[in-house]
Protein backbone atom coordinates (compact mmCIF):
# COMPACT_ATOMS: atom_id res chain seq x y z
CA UNK A 1 0.00 0.00 0.00
CA UNK A 2 1.72 3.15 -1.19
CA UNK A 3 -0.45 5.19 1.18
CA UNK A 4 0.71 3.33 4.31
CA UNK A 5 3.67 4.39 6.45
CA UNK A 6 5.01 2.22 9.27
CA UNK A 7 7.07 4.01 11.95
CA UNK A 8 9.33 2.15 14.40
CA UNK A 9 10.38 3.81 17.69
CA UNK A 10 13.83 4.16 19.16
CA UNK A 11 15.28 2.12 21.99
CA UNK A 12 13.94 2.41 25.50
CA UNK A 13 11.28 5.12 25.17
CA UNK A 14 8.35 3.31 23.56
CA UNK A 15 5.92 4.59 20.94
CA UNK A 16 4.91 7.86 22.66
CA UNK A 17 7.63 10.08 21.11
CA UNK A 18 6.32 9.21 17.63
CA UNK A 19 2.65 9.95 18.30
CA UNK A 20 2.75 13.75 17.66
CA UNK A 21 4.56 13.13 14.35
CA UNK A 22 2.01 10.50 13.31
CA UNK A 23 -0.82 12.90 14.13
CA UNK A 24 0.86 15.72 12.16
CA UNK A 25 1.32 13.44 9.14
CA UNK A 26 -2.33 12.37 9.22
CA UNK A 27 -3.33 16.04 9.43
CA UNK A 28 -1.35 16.85 6.29
CA UNK A 29 -2.74 13.96 4.25
CA UNK A 30 -5.87 12.15 5.38
CA UNK A 31 -5.23 9.40 2.82
CA UNK A 32 -1.92 8.47 4.44
CA UNK A 33 -2.31 5.63 6.91
CA UNK A 34 0.35 6.04 9.60
CA UNK A 35 0.98 3.11 11.91
CA UNK A 36 3.40 3.16 14.86
CA UNK A 37 4.65 -0.36 15.52
CA UNK A 38 6.34 -1.16 18.87
CA UNK A 39 9.74 -2.79 18.68
CA UNK A 40 9.77 -6.56 19.19
CA UNK A 41 10.17 -7.76 22.77
CA UNK A 42 12.85 -10.40 22.39
CA UNK A 43 15.49 -11.81 24.71
CA UNK A 44 17.81 -12.26 21.74
CA UNK A 45 20.03 -9.59 20.20
CA UNK A 46 20.23 -11.55 16.93
CA UNK A 47 19.31 -9.17 14.09
CA UNK A 48 17.66 -11.85 11.97
CA UNK A 49 15.29 -12.78 14.78
CA UNK A 50 14.24 -9.14 15.13
CA UNK A 51 13.74 -8.84 11.37
CA UNK A 52 11.79 -12.12 11.24
CA UNK A 53 9.44 -10.75 13.90
CA UNK A 54 8.97 -7.42 12.13
CA UNK A 55 8.59 -8.99 8.69
CA UNK A 56 5.87 -11.30 9.98
CA UNK A 57 4.04 -8.49 11.79
CA UNK A 58 4.18 -5.52 9.41
CA UNK A 59 2.09 -5.21 6.24
CA UNK A 60 3.82 -5.60 2.91
CA UNK A 61 4.26 -2.86 0.30
CA UNK A 62 4.29 0.00 2.81
CA UNK A 63 6.75 2.81 3.45
CA UNK A 64 9.10 1.93 6.31
CA UNK A 65 10.51 4.51 8.71
CA UNK A 66 11.84 4.90 12.20
CA UNK A 67 13.61 6.93 14.82
CA UNK A 68 17.14 6.03 15.92
CA UNK A 69 17.19 2.22 16.49
CA UNK A 70 13.80 2.05 14.74
CA UNK A 71 15.32 3.66 11.66
CA UNK A 72 18.19 1.18 11.67
CA UNK A 73 15.76 -1.73 11.81
CA UNK A 74 13.60 -0.15 9.10
CA UNK A 75 16.73 0.10 6.92
CA UNK A 76 17.53 -3.58 7.38
CA UNK A 77 13.93 -4.61 6.76
CA UNK A 78 13.73 -2.44 3.63
CA UNK A 79 16.80 -4.20 2.24
CA UNK A 80 15.31 -7.59 3.06
CA UNK A 81 11.96 -6.74 1.45
CA UNK A 82 13.37 -4.98 -1.61
CA UNK A 83 10.51 -4.22 -4.00
CA UNK A 84 8.04 -5.11 -1.25
CA UNK A 85 9.00 -1.83 0.47
CA UNK A 86 7.76 1.44 -1.08
CA UNK A 87 10.52 3.56 0.43
CA UNK A 88 12.59 4.25 3.54
CA UNK A 89 12.87 7.20 5.90
CA UNK A 90 14.96 7.49 9.03
CA UNK A 91 15.11 10.12 11.79
CA UNK A 92 18.30 10.67 13.83
CA UNK A 93 19.38 7.19 12.81
CA UNK A 94 23.10 6.51 12.40
CA UNK A 95 24.19 3.55 10.23
CA UNK A 96 26.44 2.58 13.15
CA UNK A 97 25.44 3.78 16.61
CA UNK A 98 28.81 2.87 18.14
CA UNK A 99 31.96 4.21 16.51
CA UNK A 100 34.61 2.00 14.91
CA UNK A 101 37.48 2.54 12.49
CA UNK A 102 35.30 2.34 9.38
CA UNK A 103 32.60 4.65 10.82
CA UNK A 104 34.03 7.14 13.35
CA UNK A 105 31.05 9.54 13.34
CA UNK A 106 29.18 7.74 16.12
CA UNK A 107 29.17 7.31 19.90
CA UNK A 108 32.63 6.40 21.26
CA UNK A 109 32.80 2.74 22.28
CA UNK A 110 33.89 3.53 25.85
CA UNK A 111 30.93 5.91 26.28
CA UNK A 112 28.55 3.19 25.10
CA UNK A 113 30.17 0.59 27.37
CA UNK A 114 29.70 2.93 30.36
CA UNK A 115 26.06 3.41 29.37
CA UNK A 116 25.55 -0.36 29.11
CA UNK A 117 27.11 -0.85 32.55
CA UNK A 118 24.86 1.88 33.96
CA UNK A 119 21.77 0.13 32.58
CA UNK A 120 22.78 -3.07 34.30
CA UNK A 121 23.52 -1.28 37.58
CA UNK A 122 20.53 1.11 37.79
CA UNK A 123 18.19 1.20 34.81
CA UNK A 124 15.96 3.94 36.29
CA UNK A 125 18.81 6.44 36.71
CA UNK A 126 20.28 5.50 33.34
CA UNK A 127 16.93 6.01 31.60
CA UNK A 128 16.72 9.55 33.01
CA UNK A 129 20.24 10.27 31.72
CA UNK A 130 19.29 8.80 28.36
CA UNK A 131 16.24 11.07 28.23
CA UNK A 132 18.45 14.11 28.87
CA UNK A 133 20.82 13.06 26.08
CA UNK A 134 17.89 12.67 23.70
CA UNK A 135 16.60 16.13 24.68
CA UNK A 136 20.00 17.83 24.38
CA UNK A 137 19.86 20.61 21.79
CA UNK A 138 16.16 21.25 22.34
CA UNK A 139 14.66 24.54 23.47
CA UNK A 140 13.61 23.06 26.85
CA UNK A 141 15.84 20.01 27.41
CA UNK A 142 14.59 19.14 30.92
CA UNK A 143 10.93 19.44 30.00
CA UNK A 144 11.47 17.47 26.82
CA UNK A 145 13.39 14.81 28.74
CA UNK A 146 10.58 14.36 31.26
CA UNK A 147 8.11 14.02 28.39
CA UNK A 148 10.29 11.40 26.69
CA UNK A 149 10.82 9.29 29.79
CA UNK A 150 7.22 9.50 31.04
CA UNK A 151 5.96 6.94 28.52
CA UNK A 152 8.97 4.61 28.63
CA UNK A 153 7.92 0.95 28.86
CA UNK A 154 11.12 -0.26 30.52
CA UNK A 155 14.61 -0.99 29.27
CA UNK A 156 15.25 -4.00 27.09
CA UNK A 157 18.90 -4.96 27.31
CA UNK A 158 18.77 -7.14 24.20
CA UNK A 159 17.73 -4.08 22.19
CA UNK A 160 20.73 -2.16 23.54
CA UNK A 161 23.03 -5.06 22.63
CA UNK A 162 21.51 -5.10 19.15
CA UNK A 163 22.08 -1.34 18.85
CA UNK A 164 25.75 -1.83 19.67
CA UNK A 165 26.39 -4.30 16.87
CA UNK A 166 24.16 -2.96 14.08
CA UNK A 167 25.82 -1.67 10.91
CA UNK A 168 23.23 -0.79 8.28
CA UNK A 169 25.58 0.45 5.57
CA UNK A 170 25.27 -2.67 3.43
CA UNK A 171 21.49 -2.63 3.79
CA UNK A 172 21.29 1.04 2.75
CA UNK A 173 23.48 0.36 -0.27
CA UNK A 174 21.46 -2.70 -1.22
CA UNK A 175 18.03 -1.08 -0.97
CA UNK A 176 17.16 0.51 -4.33
CA UNK A 177 13.96 2.32 -3.36
CA UNK A 178 13.68 6.02 -2.38
CA UNK A 179 15.38 7.04 0.86
CA UNK A 180 15.17 10.07 3.15
CA UNK A 181 17.48 10.40 6.16
CA UNK A 182 17.11 13.35 8.56
CA UNK A 183 19.75 14.26 11.15
CA UNK A 184 20.00 16.90 13.88
CA UNK A 185 22.84 19.40 14.17
CA UNK A 186 22.95 19.33 17.99
CA UNK A 187 22.25 15.64 18.54
CA UNK A 188 23.80 14.30 21.76
CA UNK A 189 23.71 10.68 20.57
CA UNK A 190 24.32 10.80 16.80
CA UNK A 191 27.07 13.23 15.70
CA UNK A 192 25.97 15.67 13.01
CA UNK A 193 29.00 14.59 10.95
CA UNK A 194 27.19 11.31 10.27
CA UNK A 195 24.96 13.15 7.78
CA UNK A 196 27.92 14.11 5.58
CA UNK A 197 29.42 10.64 5.90
CA UNK A 198 26.14 9.05 4.85
CA UNK A 199 25.87 11.42 1.89
CA UNK A 200 29.36 10.31 0.80
CA UNK A 201 28.21 6.70 1.05
CA UNK A 202 24.83 7.31 -0.63
CA UNK A 203 25.17 10.35 -2.93
CA UNK A 204 21.87 9.64 -4.72
CA UNK A 205 19.49 9.68 -1.74
CA UNK A 206 17.95 12.59 0.18
CA UNK A 207 19.76 13.52 3.37
CA UNK A 208 18.85 16.51 5.52
CA UNK A 209 20.45 18.17 8.56
CA UNK A 210 18.23 20.21 10.89
CA UNK A 211 20.81 22.56 12.39
CA UNK A 212 19.22 23.81 15.61
CA UNK A 213 17.79 20.54 16.89
CA UNK A 214 18.66 17.53 19.04
CA UNK A 215 17.97 13.80 18.88
CA UNK A 216 14.30 14.26 19.79
CA UNK A 217 13.57 16.79 17.03
CA UNK A 218 10.60 14.70 15.86
CA UNK A 219 8.89 15.37 19.20
CA UNK A 220 9.92 19.02 19.48
CA UNK A 221 8.88 19.96 15.93
CA UNK A 222 6.50 17.25 14.68
CA UNK A 223 4.84 19.54 12.13
CA UNK A 224 8.14 20.59 10.58
CA UNK A 225 9.32 16.98 10.35
CA UNK A 226 5.94 15.90 8.98
CA UNK A 227 6.20 18.57 6.29
CA UNK A 228 9.62 17.29 5.21
CA UNK A 229 8.34 13.71 5.10
CA UNK A 230 5.22 14.69 3.17
CA UNK A 231 7.32 16.57 0.59
CA UNK A 232 9.51 13.49 0.19
CA UNK A 233 6.51 11.17 -0.24
CA UNK A 234 4.89 13.49 -2.79
CA UNK A 235 8.14 13.88 -4.71
CA UNK A 236 8.48 10.09 -4.92
CA UNK A 237 4.85 9.77 -6.05
CA UNK A 238 5.53 12.24 -8.88
CA UNK A 239 8.58 10.34 -10.16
Amino acid sequence: MRDQLILLPGWGLGVSPLEPLAAALRGLDERLQVQIEPLPVLDSSDLNEWLDELDATLPDNAWLGGWSLGGMLASELAARRGERCCGLLTLASNPCFVAHDAWPSAMPADTFDAFLAGCNADSHVTLKRFGLLCAKGGADPRGLSRLLVSGAPGLLMSGLELLAQLDTRDALLAYRGPQLHLFAGMDGLVPAEAAADLLALLPDVEIGLIEQAGHAFLLEDPHGVAGAIQAFLHECADD
